[in-house]
């Protein structure tokens, strides 16, 4: 008797304790189904062993990188197939040098130097998916469409190497089996790659330590937008957030995990990163920095994203205004942000109807009478004078405002803005009222760039 009420007491006890771990099962998460392949291939093995003795710098980048640490090598980024356009054909040469570490045919594999969003693709498929629906990844179509320069052709195709296409990418193509050097070497936010995607993550991840820290710190982005006509980086430094940087920057947490940077707790004031793309509060990390803007201010006339002709956004400012509201709610209260794009979007009202729109009107007016000539760009006084008054100081008052730099805001953009205006209105009326055509420069030098826009980007033209 005492042995059967034993085995039923055990038996309960053993049906109690299935029922509990069968509850506690239902809220237990799935152990993830991922590992580290911390091996690597023997061809990896000797591009590690290769690199290490012929670009020391390259491997010690790597070697320091986030990469290095889960097992990604050169192979995961840098191999290509062998009918891909861009593979190296220089590259097979070490493979025939005794001279050089692992130098045999054994461990040939085609690889391409540039390496681009595609291929970032592979490991990070939503930051990719988000950038290329930025104005970053099609600033190429956008300057093609706006920008006299390239469609007049009044600099030369070595003057926007050099400059315009440093910052917004040039279009790679191969020549005589190697990359074509009048577009490489590059790393522009909208370079044209021969795969078909657009931009370059190094362009703020620099190649090989792919930093975190370097891209969400200012000077990531200062490395192209400063200068007369966006000088965010300038305009930054000059703000309380900047100066709070200056100050305190040493002190920020700038490693920690994607999608973790958190406002107050890893960083005491907002980088250009931390405002445009960085997860705050509720809004979640994005590449797109198109996101969370409510005007276009570097566009000619301001207009909505979704207004902007030359690359429409596909958002609604107002859903994007909130998320930034919500990114300056971490540290501001609801007045104060009110109060902010109160001020901002009267700026933008001011320059719109007092300085551009005007000037608009009276340029297309010149045209149409005959006083200024549209066969060419900038060989007439008065189109630099509008071109500046919009690309120049119109953008500073316009950035200055919207990222409170009261210097930029005043001294750099409107006090300039009302001096041009004027310029601009007083040469047209003298030239009106004496009947007399604008002065052309007959030697305007430089004007050999090619007008033809890139099929990369836009198709090939009938």
């Amino acid at each position: 008797m005492h042995r059967k009420t034993t085995l039923a007491v055990l038996a309960a006890l053993a049906g109690a304790l299935l029922l509990a771990v069968a509850a506690l099962a239902q809220n237990t998460p799935k152990q993830r189904e991922f590992r580290l392949e911390r091996s690597m291939p023997d061809q990896a093995v000797a591009c590690i062993t290769c690199h290490r003795q012929t670009t020391p710098g390259i491997f010690a980048d790597w070697a320091a990188s986030r990469h290095a640490s889960a097992g990604i090598t050169c192979l995961d980024c840098h191999q290509a197939e062998d009918h891909d356009k861009d593979v190296s054909q220089d590259h097979y040469q070490y493979y025939a040098r005794p001279d050089m570490p692992m130098g045999s045919k054994e461990y040939k594999i085609p690889v391409a130097a540039v390496v681009t969003p595609k291929d970032c693709s592979r490991c990070h498929p939503d930051e990719v998916a988000q950038y290329s629906r930025s104005k970053h990844a099609n600033t190429l179509e956008i300057i093609w469409k706006i920008d006299p320069w390239l469609n007049k052709g009044m600099n030369s195709d070595n003057e926007r190497k050099a400059g315009c296409f440093y910052c917004h990418g040039t279009v790679l193509g191969m020549k005589d089996g190697k990359i074509d050097p009048a577009a490489w070497p590059n790393v522009g936010v909208g370079r044209a790659n021969m795969d078909g995607s657009l931009g370059s993550c190094t362009s703020c991840h620099t190649r090989h330590r792919f930093s975190v820290m370097e891209a969400r710190k200012p000077e990531a982005c200062g490395q192209c937008h400063l200068g007369p006509d966006h000088p965010q980086i300038e305009i930054y430094k000059e703000s309380k957030h900047g100066d709070i940087y200056d100050t305190f920057g040493d002190t920020y947490n700038w490693d920690a995990a994607p999608g973790t940077w958190t406002p107050g707790v890893d960083y005491r004031a907002p980088t250009c990163a931390a405002c445009h793309m960085s997860g705050s509060g509720s809004v979640l990390t994005s590449h797109d920095v198109t996101e969370r803007l409510s005007w276009e201010t570097q566009a000619p006339l301001t207009v909505r994203p979704s207004e902007f002709k030359p690359f429409p956004a596909k958002t609604d400012w107002k859903v994007e205004r909130a998320k930034m509201a919500e990114v300056c709610s971490q540290c501001h209260g609801k007045a104060w942000i009110d109060d902010f794009y109160a001020t901002f979007d009267k700026a933008v009202q001011e320059y719109n109807d007092n300085y551009f729109k005007p000037a608009k009107a009276r340029l297309d007016d010149l045209y149409a009478k005959g006083i200024l000539d549209q066969t060419t760009f900038f060989d007439e006084h008065l189109e630099k004078q509008y071109y500046e008054l919009w690309h120049h100081e119109g953008r500073r008052a316009r950035m200055g405002t919207m990222m409170m730099a009261p210097d930029y805001a005043w001294w750099h953009g409107f006090y300039e803005c009302k001096h041009r205006f004027n310029e601009f209105m007083a040469e047209a009326h003298e030239l009106e009222s004496e009947g007399r055509k604008a002065y052309r420069y007959p030697d305007f030098p430089g004007a050999t760039g090619d007008t033809t826009r890139p099929a990369a980007i836009f198709g090939k033209q009938k």
